[in-house]
């Protein structure tokens, strides 16, 4: 093909493409007689283009556009034969006012909280002493300053690892992404704190970015969020797990105050050894009333009064026995009379005698001695032998 051949071909090519809406920063503007020169760079990527603008169009504009100013404009590709160069020719710009970057904003606000990124239970609880803090901010910021003075005042033995990145632009959401996934590997940092120092709406629009917020909720190390001032309000203070009102703020809530733990110590230490003191009062005491008991001050008054006892249980059981043997004594005595009284001596030195045969039966009628038999008489003073002669007649004398 000859190459005007190709040029129309181009051309006829891309005049069938359909004008679009696109969104972008500008950054640079030249105006030229009726021209305007306008050179748009996306907000999120490094990805810019040359813009033509009639005089006319610029006039519609509801507000002047300076450099750093966000439209949306209506582009209609052209190419121009002659010089083979690609050209957008501008339909329509529009400013994008602070509204409608509000209204962006607010609308994925409330998406991420209907996904539970900003739930409280998310929240991760901050380490009670940080050994390292991970630090993402501007190159040489007063963010930065601020952040590492007050935190070395608070805990001058507390150490930083710093990643200084773009906290502005198009570059920033990456460069602080990527800084925020080497801190949270890193393994000796506790703690990560995002910080910047304020500025325009404009300028803190990456803090709201949607895929910072999503790795700033994915992060396992506690992240707080130090952007602007006060008011400011980013979706990265909503997301993350402390939300400081200014850097210095972050410091201070970070890192406990040396001066404020050591004055706890003491006051613990004091109170721990007020807590010893009455404890070893009080057993001192405890001791001392065991020590004045009767069984402690006077030992051997447990056996002198166990003595006694004893003393007067043995005397007790003494006089019993006497007391019983003595009773014991007496009805034996009563029994040998009793038994004395009854016995067959007893009727013999009455006057009575007992008359026994030779084979020692006792004769008890007469019929039971025959004439002449020998008899053996028992009396009181001993004993005699007799001879039985006729049995007497009755009323007789024997």
């Amino acid at each position: 093909w000859p190459l005007h051949l190709l040029s129309e071909k181009l051309k006829a090519h891309i005049e069938r493409a359909p004008a679009a809406w696109v969104e972008g920063q500008v950054i640079e503007l030249n105006r030229r007689a009726s021209m305007c020169y306008i050179t748009l760079r996306d907000v999120d990527s490094e990805v810019s283009l040359s813009l033509s603008v009639y005089g006319s169009v610029m006039d519609r504009v509801s507000m002047p556009l300076d450099r750093g100013s966000r439209v949306v404009a209506r582009l209609k590709p052209d190419f121009w034969v002659k010089t083979g160069r690609l050209s957008m020719q501008t339909i329509d710009i529009r400013p994008v006012g602070i509204g409608d970057l509000l209204a962006r904003i607010e609308r994925l606000r409330q998406a991420l909280a209907a996904e539970g990124l900003f739930a409280p239970a998310r929240k991760k609880q901050l380490p009670l002493l940080p050994h390292r803090i991970g630090l993402i901010t501007g190159r040489d910021s007063d963010a930065m300053k601020d952040v590492m003075r007050n935190a070395a005042l608070r805990w001058p033995a507390v150490e930083f690892e710093v990643r200084e990145v773009a906290v502005q632009g198009v570059s920033s959401v990456a460069q602080v992404s990527v800084a925020l996934a080497e801190l949270d590997a890193h393994p000796r940092v506790d703690v990560i704190i995002i910080a910047r120092g304020g500025g325009a709406l404009e300028d803190l629009l990456p803090f709201s970015d949607e895929s910072l917020v999503r790795a700033v909720a994915m992060a396992n190390t506690p992240v707080v969020s130090a952007i602007g001032h006060e008011a400011d309000r980013p979706l990265l203070d909503e997301v993350a797990d402390l939300r400081a009102s200014t850097p210095t703020d972050a410091a201070k809530r970070v890192v406990p105050d040396v001066s404020e733990e050591l004055a706890r110590i003491r006051q613990a230490r004091a109170a721990l050894e007020r807590s010893i003191r009455v404890l070893v009062h009080r057993e001192a005491e405890s001791l001392a009333n065991l020590r004045s008991r009767p069984s402690l001050a006077k030992p051997e008054g447990m056996i002198d009064v166990r003595e006694a006892d004893i003393e007067r249980l043995r005397s007790r059981a003494l006089r019993s026995a006497a007391a019983g043997v003595e009773r014991g004594a007496v009805a034996v005595h009563h029994l040998r009379e009793r038994v004395r009284s009854l016995s067959p001596q007893r009727t013999l030195d009455r006057g009575y005698a007992v008359v026994q045969k030779e084979d020692g039966h006792v004769v008890r009628t007469p019929e039971d001695v025959p004439t002449g038999e020998v008899l053996r008489v028992r009396v009181a003073g001993g004993q005699f032998g007799a001879v039985a002669q006729g049995t007497p007649a009755p009323h007789e004398p024997a």
